[in-house]
């Protein structure tokens, strides 16, 4: 009966809050208190608890509604939320996402365009994502399948200390594709990313430094050139 009202109140627009009741919104007789540090209390009642929250200048947060009774502990339940919203904050900054990156290529394509292709897949190998390598045939270079077979072996070749052949290369429809894999994850390319600019950006600061402290040096005073001695009159 409570799950079939609980449906019906969401159908007319209300919500089912994901905080956790704090303070006087807990309506139960009493509680399983976890203190300040995790030590264990015991079974209070809830005015008890209400006060030692106040005592301590805390609050009384439920950490485990579906316990009998439910487990509340005594904590700043402000700085709680903002700990745990700065540490989902850094777990989405290093979640990696796959990325696949596509580059097209012709048969025929001119050396320096390959060298300019394979520069951008080297680059995206090195990010840790993946690339989709797709040969597009057109006209009679339909019954030649083998140029583009050989382009790509060549080309995972040219690159097989950053990369491996994820999905062979295969036709489909008018164009031939292959995948290739990083050998570094992407976490790991991130956090070398994340080392190399602060390489950088200490290396700008140490050079920013020795040029301020060469102008601010002060110029050594010239030495002074050795008196010339008197020459002394030779007896005639």
């Amino acid at each position: 009966m409570a799950v079939r009202q609980a449906v019906a109140w969401c159908y007319r627009g209300g919500s089912i809050s994901a905080e956790p009741r704090i303070n006087d919104r807990i309506r139960v007789p009493e509680v399983r208190l976890v203190g300040p540090s995790g030590e264990q209390v015991g079974i209070v009642p809830l005015a008890k608890a209400l006060e030692l929250a106040q005592e301590y200048d805390l609050d009384l947060v439920e950490v485990a509604a579906t316990a009998r009774p439910p487990v509340c502990k005594l904590m700043d339940y402000g700085k709680f939320k903002y700990e745990s919203a700065m540490k989902a904050r850094e777990a989405r900054k290093n979640q990696a996402h796959t990325v696949i990156k596509e580059m097209k290529l012709r048969p025929k394509i001119d050396p320096h365009d390959y060298d300019t292709k394979k520069g951008h897949v080297v680059r995206f190998l090195k990010q840790g994502d993946k690339v989709k390598i797709t040969i597009m045939f057109r006209g009679r270079e339909q019954s030649r399948p083998e140029l583009g077979f050989r382009l790509l072996q060549r080309l995972a070749s040219d690159v097989e200390e950053l990369g491996f052949i994820e999905s062979n290369p295969k036709q489909d429809g008018r164009n031939m594709i292959m995948v290739l894999g990083p050998h570094k994850k992407k976490t790991e390319a991130m956090a070398e990313a994340r080392e190399a600019q602060a390489a950088r950006k200490a290396g700008r600061q140490g050079n920013t430094s020795g040029a301020e402290s060469a102008e601010k040096a002060p110029e050594a005073p010239a030495e002074a050139a050795p008196e010339a001695e008197a020459e002394t009159p030779s007896e005639a």
